[in-house]
């Protein structure tokens, strides 16, 4: 292969200077000496010593409900997911911003922050139809340059209390959607039976995965979970199935933690937080601990519900980790593979180690080790994307 780009003193997590000969859009060598004999007239970047790292994953999105690119609108309170639900259905009815205007700048925003993958869940009810997923799926035609996209239909306003939604989750995965989503069997369908029932037969039916937002809390969402868990199984979908929030996993004693914990083990049934506020949240370090999956995502990002977030991976890593007393650089190394390496294998996108023929997307930090990256949060961050760079500085440049 032709070298494209010689990038030259670049650490890696073990520590070791490095260099990276870049054939187009694969590393054709790494390590030491690799730029050794390389014509002097390849183009070459200095790294200078900083940090050699996988691009952030954000595995938990919704580009159909931000409002970047809006000018700001104030926060609309609701102490309840069903309050939520209904505030969000009358401020999209008034949002004269297009889907693709607003989703496309805040993947613009991801990209330059060293996000290269994203999983958006959109929804999907009686009144938007697949409107929404027409939008999002048209992003990966426009920005699918910058970021890959999945996508997950959502029944935000819940299966069985909005007639109609079932038949339309169906017809979101024929019409291209990843992945079937779900929200509260127990809380917003009081149902929870007739709603895994129905979510898993359009998973089934298509042999696809499934994203279920759970917010139910205690006993009762670790109920849910192990329901989750056994229709896993018993569809022979192990891998290939999320819950979100899973907030309940913060609030169990020991005995129930624990069986619910080795009932997602063995069922491969994984877990997303992004580290939310004064809530309870799934204690990532001892779901590790017991087998189960976990990564870190952002989730809201400046809409309905949330006026905060900004799309930064690495700052949320950090949230999570200041909520989970997570300190030392062992732990804050590991919570940094839950935005990175943890997220993309659960998309089934796993990344390896940096070697001959990897893809060359990546990060370059100023930092010394994942630790000081997590703990710093740098914004001064190169991003590059099929070997181009695509951002410095958090700002894209393409």
């Amino acid at each position: 292969m032709t070298p494209s780009l010689v990038i030259e003193n670049a650490r890696t997590e073990a520590g070791a200077i490095v260099s990276l000969i870049l054939a187009n859009d694969r590393i054709a060598a790494i390590g030491p000496n690799a730029a050794a004999g390389i014509d002097t007239a390849v183009p070459r970047f200095d790294a200078a010593g900083g940090l050699l790292c996988h691009p952030f994953v954000d595995g938990h999105i919704h580009l159909d409900k931000t409002l970047i690119g809006l000018p700001f609108i104030p926060h609309i309170p609701g102490d309840t997911v069903a309050k939520r639900i209904e505030a969000e259905k009358s401020l999209r009815r008034t949002v004269s911003l297009s889907v693709e205007a607003r989703g496309g700048a805040l993947l613009e925003r991801l990209a330059a922050y060293g996000t290269l993958s994203v999983r958006s869940h959109v929804d999907i009810d009686t009144e938007v139809g697949l409107k929404g997923l027409e939008a999002v799926l048209s992003l990966k035609q426009s920005h699918g340059h910058l970021v890959d996209i999945q996508t997950v239909a959502f029944p935000q306003s819940g299966v069985l209390r909005d007639p109609g939604t079932a038949g339309l989750l169906d017809a979101a995965i024929a019409a291209g959607a990843d992945l079937v989503g779900g929200l509260d069997p127990a809380g917003i369908d009081n149902d929870v039976t007739g709603h895994l029932d129905a979510i898993f037969a359009v998973a089934g039916k298509y042999g696809v995965g499934l994203d279920i937002h759970l917010h139910d809390g205690g006993a009762l969402g670790a109920f849910e979970l192990r329901q989750i868990a056994d229709r896993t199984v018993a569809l022979g979908l192990e891998g290939k199935v999320v819950v979100s929030h899973a907030f309940c996993l913060g609030e169990l004693g020991d005995a129930d933690f624990g069986r619910t914990a080795a009932v997602l083990a063995r069922s491969g049934v994984a877990i997303m937080t992004s580290a939310p506020g004064p809530v309870p949240m799934p204690p990532v370090k001892r779901l590790a601990a017991a087998g189960v999956r976990c990564f870190c995502a952002n989730d809201n990002i400046r809409d309905a519900w949330s006026p905060f977030g900004n799309g930064d991976m690495l700052e949320r890593v950090g949230i999570l980790c200041d909520r989970q007393d997570l300190r030392s650089d062992e732990d804050l190394a590991a919570a940094f593979r839950l935005a990175t390496q943890a997220p993309a294998e659960i998309l089934g996108r796993p990344v390896g180690s940096f070697q001959a023929g990897s893809p060359a997307d990546f990060n370059i930090l100023p930092a010394a080790s994942l630790a000081e990256a997590v703990a710093a949060r740098p914004l001064d961050r190169t991003v590059f994307r099929g070997g181009a760079i695509i951002a410095r500085g958090g700002r894209l440049i393409v």
